[in-house]
């Protein structure tokens, strides 16, 4: 069993930075492919991006690419989501998700959730 709790939402100024955190329990970190998603009030949950377990390569979402960037410290069994460019629009709960090997954009295909932390970007 992999626990994920995420970190780093907060309240932001439109064009400014945030960095969330995921830290996972368990020792095969490295083995998980990990995702990052959204949800905006009234909207479902999007793909943001992922990384898979080595850290190369990384997909974004349209929406964010340039502006996001993902990585990891498998040694630290924490995954980044590091947000530039902050638009009001990307306001949401903000999710990290892990999944055994090879990552995928499905959320439905990941095994793992955290609990969501919500980045609010102010116009």
């Amino acid at each position: 069993q992999v626990q994920l709790v995420e970190s780093g939402g907060g309240l932001v100024q439109a064009g400014g930075s945030l960095r969330l955190s995921c830290t996972a329990s368990g020792r095969t970190f490295s083995s998980y492919a990990m995702g990052w998603f959204r949800q905006a009030p009234g909207k479902e949950r999007e793909f943001v991006g992922r990384i898979s377990t080595l850290g190369r390569p990384t997909y974004y979402a349209d929406s964010v690419k340039g502006r996001f960037t993902i990585s990891r410290d498998n040694a630290k069994n924490t995954v980044y989501l590091q947000m530039n460019s902050l638009k009001s629009e990307d306001t949401a709960i903000y999710y990290c998700a892990g999944r055994w090997g090879i990552g995928t954009f499905k959320q439905d295909e990941y095994d793992y959730w955290g609990q969501g932390t919500q980045v609010t970007v102010s116009s």
